[in-house]
């Protein structure tokens, strides 16, 4: 049927971006609006919800379902569990590579991503934009066409950039500007992303392109904090202060502006690139948005105002999960795999930590780790056949002293190689331990983190010596 609305798996349906693009996707499409409270949304004539935790591969495939294109407005710099061990960067790298795997399963026909402007020379981004660009990556790496929308610093009442800029504005009577408030962006109105991540969807033309979107101004930051200053009828006294670094400023900003260090760090770490559109990566009627930067700072301080006392009291979470998640970047030797590396891991755990513990792996590649003086198990992982592959070693948490039992029902444990690369993830998701939550804290959890740094030294001492074998080997040939 030539005139059916194709299909729009939609992450982040909940979130703000997310929630306003389904407004308009609506028009056109069928829309799985997938978020993790997805099951105590109501479902509408265009619009189906769906409970989905990215971080698990099984729930990314079950949410992806039925859709021809998806939407990925994903971030992970908030944590997502009680306790969160590792990066951001880290993390983003599980959530788009289910993502990416999932699409590629389930047959889907285009990924959109909103990413940020990477600049020209991208020798020494910062750790947000990285990200940005590993995750663009990832998402390729499994033959699924992507369309990246790149935008710099988005202009709407919530989000993160902007509500940063305009608590700065209305808190300080004083601004102490660093250097990197002269560095220039492209800030575009949210009505203009929105326009171009709804323009992309099913267009063959613009499949596996990056296409840059911005305002009709290149502006500094300088430049936005006095327009926002203008539009909100303050007058703050503003001094330059370039000998202020970027470390001492990121504290600066997450003070004053009350934003969490997870979200203000990474993103003033990137306000000292340039973030302008180029040339080559625009696309008439979607790269350059028509809304003016006060125009559209106007409007969300508007909208903000109208929504203040609206928003209904949160209930408060009578059922806390003591909840773990730990990820951890590790290198893979030469003409190794993710499987090898999990299989390793369980021998050099042994060797490393005798004689008080001994580890065993049955013919089915189920663990077992445990004192070597008794019979009690430390912790019992099972080896998933089915879900694991060359790639990837999963192991669910089955048993164990250290496991809560009762409640440890999606615990599991993961060996993921990062596509195209030698590097790989280790990954605990959803584990409960038996400890009391202090204890644990300061004793378990530290212990697993001082244990993932030695194996990931152990297998770059590995690697050191394998170059040393090839290249002694170059020599005598």
């Amino acid at each position: 049927m030539p005139n059916q609305r194709p299909v729009v798996a939609l992450t982040g349906a909940s979130g703000y971006i997310g929630n306003n693009l389904m407004d308009k996707l609506t028009d056109h499409a069928d829309v799985i609006a997938l978020s993790r409270s997805g099951d105590n949304k109501e479902n509408s004539e265009n619009v189906t919800w769906r409970s989905c935790d990215l971080y698990s591969m099984a729930d990314a495939e079950k949410g992806l379902e039925g859709a021809d294109i998806a939407v990925y407005l994903v971030h992970s710099m908030m944590p997502g569990a009680k306790l969160t061990q590792g990066s951001f960067q880290d993390m983003d790298v599980i959530l788009a590579d289910n993502f990416a795997q999932a699409a590629k399963k389930q047959g889907v026909k285009q990924i959109i991503y909103l990413s940020g402007i990477i600049p020209k020379s991208s020798k020494s981004l910062s750790r947000h934009l990285k990200s940005r660009q590993e995750v663009d990556q990832i998402l390729r790496s499994y033959g699924v066409p992507v369309t990246t929308i790149r935008a710099g610093l988005i202009v709407g009442p919530k989000g993160s950039s902007f509500p940063i800029l305009k608590k700065l504005v209305k808190r300080l009577p004083v601004m102490l500007l660093p250097k990197w408030t002269k560095t220039e962006t492209h800030p575009v109105a949210l009505p203009d992303v929105l326009n171009a991540l709804d323009k992309s969807v099913d267009k063959e033309e613009l499949k596996d392109r990056s296409i840059d979107v911005g305002g009709p101004e290149v502006m500094t930051y300088r430049s936005m904090m006095l327009k926002t200053a203008q539009v909100m009828g303050r007058n703050p006294k503003l001094f330059d202060l370039p000998f202020m670094t970027v470390r001492l400023s990121r504290l600066w900003v997450s003070l004053v502006a009350g934003a969490p260090k997870q979200i203000a760090y990474p993103l003033i770490e990137s306000l000292t690139h340039p973030m302008t559109t180029h040339p080559e990566n625009e696309v008439p009627g979607i790269s350059r948005g028509s809304i003016t930067f006060e125009e559209a700072a106007r409007d969300a301080l508007e909208k903000e105002k109208q929504s203040e006392g609206k928003s209904a009291k949160k209930t408060p979470n009578l059922n806390i999960q003591h909840d773990v998640r730990s990820v951890q970047r590790i290198i893979v030797p030469a003409g190794k795999d993710a499987n090898w590396v999990a299989q390793h891991y369980v021998k050099w755990l042994e060797d490393k930590l005798n004689p008080w513990i001994k580890t065993t792996v049955d013919e089915n590649l189920n663990c077992r780790i445990g004192f070597s003086f008794s019979d009690s198990s430390l912790l019992k992982m099972s080896y998933s056949h089915e879900r694991s592959t060359s790639s990837r070693a999963l192991y669910y948490i089955t048993g164990g002293g250290l496991s809560d039992n009762q409640k440890n029902m999606r615990g599991r444990m993961e060996f993921r190689q990062i596509p195209g690369t030698d590097e790989a993830i280790v990954a605990i998701h959803d584990f409960m331990p038996s400890l009391p939550w202090f204890f644990y804290k300061y004793t378990q959890a530290k212990v697993h983190l001082m244990v993932m740094a030695m194996f990931s030294k152990h297998l770059e001492r590995l690697e050191d010596r394998s170059q040393e074998e090839v290249n002694r080997n170059f020599i005598t040939e």
